[in-house]
């Protein structure tokens, strides 16, 4: 039997690691594929690892393992740095035959082993691509991302603000211009007065939440999101006089990469629920929401003026962010 060895980061997965287990696997009849990991990763060891589990879940012949990396030496150079290496898989994992790997440390590694090196795709290119400028640059390189990793870089956009400002309309609009999925403010879905309860308001922000996690799944690139948590907490205070701590938890679970504060600066349309038309009222709900962004430090765009001009400010923004991500 023939055992290959591919070791790495995968930090995180792209199309040129799964062509390179793919690669090992057509060589070998078994495939240890060692993920190293330190406490100190930007993407979470565990998600990264059931990345590499789902992506070969099929493939028989691939055997994902996890390894924490507390022995490594970066200051040292390649032929003694891997002599490190050498060691460790020796003791490891069972007699490997072949390493397999795109690097210039795997014909050396390979010789402190004493065994075979397979090389695949030393020039880059067949995949142009490197785990570091996918981080750096997602979008730049999202061709190169499985879907299974895409959710971990997708963006995610909040229309916020008060009521009857157009972020519903907007969310949807935006999305088809974009191409990619919007979350409605799943509170309508729940409720059809403001007489609701305490377990309406944690069954909202449950919901809302899981909403967004679930699109976020099939987004390309940018997810936009009509309200968010801090929202719900708004009204809960509002119309309850209280907030359920829960809501805070979900705060947490979702992080939104923009924020568009709209500004009520457009006709009041009741919609059955709605029940804040009057200008004071609007405007007053206005700064609860301004002061809520800014007492956790959120930046946000303001969104004013004619629907076209609201339309402009929000692809302006949005076409920037876009092209530095």
């Amino acid at each position: 039997m023939i055992r290959g060895l591919v070791i790495g980061k995968f930090m995180p997965l792209h199309n040129g690691h799964i062509a390179l287990i793919n690669f090992a696997a057509h060589h070998c009849d078994e495939v240890i594929v060692s993920m190293s990991f330190t406490d100190h990763d930007p993407i979470p060891p565990p998600l990264r690892f059931s990345w590499i589990e789902k992506t070969f879940a099929s493939n028989t012949k691939v055997l994902a393992r996890l390894v924490k990396d507390d022995f490594d030496r970066e200051d040292l150079p390649w032929h003694e740095r891997t002599k490190i290496w050498a060691d460790f898989i020796s003791k490891k994992y069972p007699t490997i035959n072949v390493i397999i790997s795109s690097e210039e440390y795997g014909s050396i590694l390979a010789g402190h082993l004493g065994i075979k090196h397979l090389s695949f795709d030393p020039e880059r290119t067949l995949f142009p691509v490197s785990a570091s400028k996918i981080r750096k640059q997602p979008f730049q390189y999202w061709e190169f991302i499985p879907a299974e990793v895409r959710p971990y870089f997708v963006k995610k956009i909040c229309f916020y603000g008060p009521e009857s400002t157009g972020k519903s309309t907007m969310a949807q609009r935006i999305a088809q211009y974009y191409q990619t999925e919007f979350v409605p403010e799943v509170s309508k879905e729940i409720i059809t007065t403001n007489d609701f309860t305490i377990d309406d308001i944690i069954k909202i922000g449950k919901a809302q939440t899981e909403r967004v996690l679930t699109k976020a799944k099939t987004a390309n690139k940018i997810l936009i999101c009509d309200t968010d948590v801090i929202t719900t907490e708004i009204y809960s205070q509002h119309y309850l006089n209280t907030i359920p701590p829960i809501l805070f938890e979900l705060e947490k679970a979702v992080t939104y990469d923009l924020y568009f504060l709209f500004i009520p600066d457009v006709p009041w349309v009741a919609d059955g629920i709605r029940d804040l038309g009057e200008d004071g009222k609007r405007k007053e709900m206005l700064e609860v929401f301004k002061t809520e962004l800014e007492k956790r430090n959120l930046s946000y765009f303001l969104v004013l003026g004619s629907w076209g001009e609201r339309e402009t400010i929000i692809k302006q923004e949005i076409g920037k962010f876009i092209s530095r991500t």
